[in-house]
């Protein structure tokens, strides 16, 4: 059994150019990835217990950070501009690293929410949450 530390993770994102950015070095948290997928009820009279169908994927995912306002690279730069962005951003994943044969979450996304945070005492970080468009793929790094 092989396990990872979470320093070795990597995440990517598109800018609003369609650029895949790689935000890792900015990024302290990921979380909702790969996902789950709704399920439909069908339960009837004279069942013993409940039953279910798969129905779609619906997944949602957050990051969250250092800010940083680097011009293009900066995690700043990527997500605000996505804000008002009239295509799907892509996002890849990788919670062991990016290195060839690892795993890989990669899929299309909308920015659904971005916030920025400062305290007298800490700081300044920012929060991203992310809803899916399609489905979430699991692959790995060629």
């Amino acid at each position: 059994m092989a396990f990872t530390h979470g320093k070795d993770a990597v995440f990517k994102l598109d800018d609003s150019g369609g650029t895949l950015r790689t935000l890792s070095a900015y990024i302290d948290e990921v979380s909702g990835l790969p996902g789950g997928r709704d399920l439909s009820e069908v339960t009837a009279f004279g069942d013993g217990g409940t039953k279910s169908i798969p129905g779609l994927q619906d997944v949602s995912f957050s990051i969250s950070g250092h800010f940083d306002s680097t011009a293009t690279t900066g995690p700043n730069s990527v997500i605000n501009s996505l804000r008002t962005a009239a295509a799907t951003a892509t996002f890849e994943y990788g919670p062991e690293g990016g290195t060839t044969g690892k795993v890989k979450f990669s899929g299309e996304c909308w920015l659904e929410e971005y916030e920025v945070e400062a305290e007298v005492d800490d700081k300044v970080s920012f929060s991203a949450e992310f809803k899916v468009d399609g489905t979430v793929t699991s692959g790995t790094f060629a």
